[in-house]
């Protein structure tokens, strides 16, 4: 119903059958049924006359000069009976959507002029070619945006058509990428019902991860490019700019699908990739926050701070890509959040074993025996005091993983750990530093490892860590997208701020106690026993000091029998005191959280593209890779092909190393979404 009034709409407006159908992809003996089965009638033809206007009419027309020829069009109603006489009336251009004037003895019109039937209307005429009113410019949507307006259409569909020097075009090499993710297919399904709109579900989708590729960090940095430029990558005349744009992420947030939208993807990747979901990297980002709410505060590593912060939880596959991210957590504590976060990895891998990693900051022999309980393994630091192994255990151990020769000096041993109502079993694989002087102890479920894979997998965390690290670089994860608060669960189980004082003062007080200990203590040693040979004479000499002593002694110790008495956690509510239970906007920073993932793995999957065919990969395989997302090019439009073109790039070496990627990647011939277009990629040698 909704293509059948697009159709009439469209031939209401004077677009010829031809282009309807080349504009919905369908046949033009298609469209004259479903117009005839719509009950479309044409229009009875109008007559358009042309004469000479006198003098006197042209100095009546504002702004037309009296030594200017003009024109009058003489609009009357006529019949398909009657005569034509004069010039050919206006009929449909061949061409998609246009509508032209066949050229007749008169001058030609110089401007359309919107004239009811039965007047006249006086326009200014000039020499020359006939004015074609057209619609053939394919970066011209005004009819897509007024079909937006009364609702015909929920997007715009891409056209393209042949344009030179576009920036930032080599953002469309990770297009292959982005859709063997699923993220259009699935943000299209999860995020239907989209009202009408210009802009729809596909293209802001599209729009933020290519966002994302070219480095535009923040929504607001889209004020420095251009968006007509940005819309040819689109498909479009010009892309949403800063307000739209957070409009429609805004929009989005408000359906609260963000979480199943991850999911979905999550469940995905897992599907194409099981090979990657055996170890799976879990650990916590803390995002500083410098905002006016009230946020609890957080401990920075990389600041060495404590200050307003929030929690982010990542789960990465065995490789470092991203699969999940549990956004806003009330608490950096990893041990705290563990189950919640294993529960949705369960949903996202099925009842494949896998085995979670993480560091010290999750260890809980009670936390490992439900982990275990729930289907999964562990691997992590062993925390605490930890007894020393006899350096003659330790034999060298070789092995080769992922590309990769390691040889470590290890030992093993079983471990049992008590906790609150039970206890848990566990294998211990210690490493001897290079130097002999440090050992590393890891604790696993694993049996079935050797003890050199145990601890090449327990080290591989630097992978996570440089991905936090290049992932604030690169693509700002810790920029806030939505501003605000909103309701949180009051119910959560948050430590007592009541009792963090208590703790301050017992702390000043212990200090008290051993300042007048230190002084008491110095007394002493300076103690003439000529004058004051017994204890009881220097107490008498040093009562002041004693009872001071005395005084902070007992102060200390109804403190700490003060603190006995206070909960260590309590509910957010009773935290709070009466104050609203809030945190910070969590939807729209997953949402782009995760659009910024799927455009971090389609950034990986080019990498590994070109890694045969740059020398220098490890070192700026990922630089080269960034660097070709903003290098300009030209499109080119062919008989079902839509071809890309790039300028070279800054070296021989680098536009050698693209070209074979443009080859691998029109190899895939993937078609542009939303269009029958495949694309086709080269570069130019420089």
């Amino acid at each position: 119903e909704l293509e059948t009034r697009r159709m009439l709409a469209l031939k209401q407006a004077g677009v010829s059958n031809v282009a309807i159908a080349s504009r919905l992809g369908v046949t033009e003996g298609a469209i004259r049924k479903a117009l005839k089965r719509g009950g479309y009638q044409a229009p009875i033809p109008q007559q358009i006359e042309i004469e000479r206007a006198t003098p006197s009419v042209a100095e009546a027309v504002p702004g037309t000069a009296t030594n200017e020829p003009t024109a009058v069009l003489a609009v009357t109603p006529t019949t398909a009976s009657e005569p034509r006489d004069g010039p050919e009336p206006i009929r449909e251009s061949p061409h998609s959507g246009d509508v032209s004037m066949v050229e007749s003895s008169a001058t030609p019109v110089e401007q359309e002029t919107a004239i009811p039937v039965g007047t006249t209307a006086v326009v200014p005429v000039t020499t020359g070619q006939a004015d074609v009113l057209t619609g053939t410019d394919p970066w011209d949507r005004s009819m897509d945006r007024a079909f937006a307006r009364v609702g015909l259409i929920t997007e715009a569909q891409p056209e393209f058509g042949d344009c030179q020097d576009v920036a930032g075009l080599g953002v469309l090499l990770a297009l292959p990428a982005l859709l063997e993710t699923g993220m259009l297919d699935i943000a299209t399904k999860v995020y239907s019902g989209w009202a009408a709109a210009f802009y729809g579900v596909r293209t802001v989708f599209l729009c933020l991860a290519l966002m994302a590729l070219q480095r535009i960090k923040h929504p607001e940095q889209l004020r420095h490019h251009s968006p007509p430029d940005l819309g040819r990558v689109l498909g479009l005349d010009r892309a949403p700019e800063v307000k739209t744009l957070r409009e429609k992420v805004a929009s989005l947030a408000m359906q609260g699908r963000s979480e199943k939208f991850m999911r979905e993807l999550a469940q995905r990747r897992a599907t194409q990739r099981p090979d990657a979901m055996g170890f799976l990297y879990v650990d916590g980002h803390v995002r500083v926050y410098s905002g006016s709410t009230k946020l609890g505060k957080m401990h920075v590593t990389r600041m060495r701070l404590s200050m307003p912060a929030t929690a982010d939880h990542w789960v990465n596959d065995r490789d470092g890509d991203p699969l999940l991210v549990i956004t806003a957590t009330p608490t950096a504590a990893l041990a705290k959040e563990m189950l919640p976060i294993a529960k949705e990895v369960r949903l996202v891998v099925g009842d494949r074993r896998v085995t979670i990693v993480f560091d010290r900051g999750g260890w809980s022999p009670k936390l490992f025996a439900e982990l275990i309980g729930m289907g999964f393994d562990i691997l992590t630091y062993r925390k605490g005091r930890i007894p020393k192994v006899r350096r003659s255990w330790f034999k060298p151990h070789k092995g080769k993983f992922d590309g990769r020769t390691v040889t470590y000096q290890l030992a093993e041993r079983r471990v049992r750990f008590q906790y609150p109502g039970g206890v848990v079993a566990l294998r211990e694989v210690v490493r001897l530093s290079d130097d002999e002087e440090h050992q590393t102890s890891i604790v696993t479920s694993r049996a079935d490892l050797s003890a050199v894979e145990v601890a090449y997998r327990m080290f591989e965390r630097w992978r996570q860590e440089n991905f936090f690290k290049y992932m604030e670089a690169e693509f700002a994860i810790d920029a806030l997208w939505a501003y605000g608060t909103e309701q949180a669960d009051p119910k959560r189980d948050v430590p007592n701020p009541e009792r963090k004082e208590q703790e301050r003062e017992l702390r000043a007080a212990r200090a008290e106690v051993v300042r007048l200990e230190r002084l008491m203590g110095a007394a002493a040693a300076d103690n003439d026993e000529s004058q004051r040979p017994s204890m009881r004479g220097f107490k008498i000499a040093n009562s002041a000091l004693n009872q001071q002593l005395r005084a902070a002694r007992e102060k200390a110790a109804k403190l700490r029998r003060h603190l006995r008495e206070i909960p260590k956690r309590v509910t957010a509510r009773e935290a709070a005191n009466g104050k609203p239970v809030v945190r910070l906007k969590t939807d729209a920073k997953r949402l782009t959280d995760t659009v910024k993932s799927v455009a971090y793995q389609a950034e990986t999957a080019l990498f590994r593209m070109v890694r045969p065919h740059y020398s220098r990969e490890d070192d700026e395989g990922r630089k080269l890779i960034a660097s070709a997302m903003n290098l300009s090019g030209d499109i080119h439009v062919g008989a079902g092909e839509l071809r890309i073109t790039l300028a070279p790039a800054a070296s021989p070496s680098r536009t050698r190393a693209i070209a074979k990627l443009c080859e691998e990647l029109t190899a895939t011939n993937t078609v542009y979404p939303g269009t029958r277009l495949r694309l086709s990629y080269t570069i130019r040698e420089a």
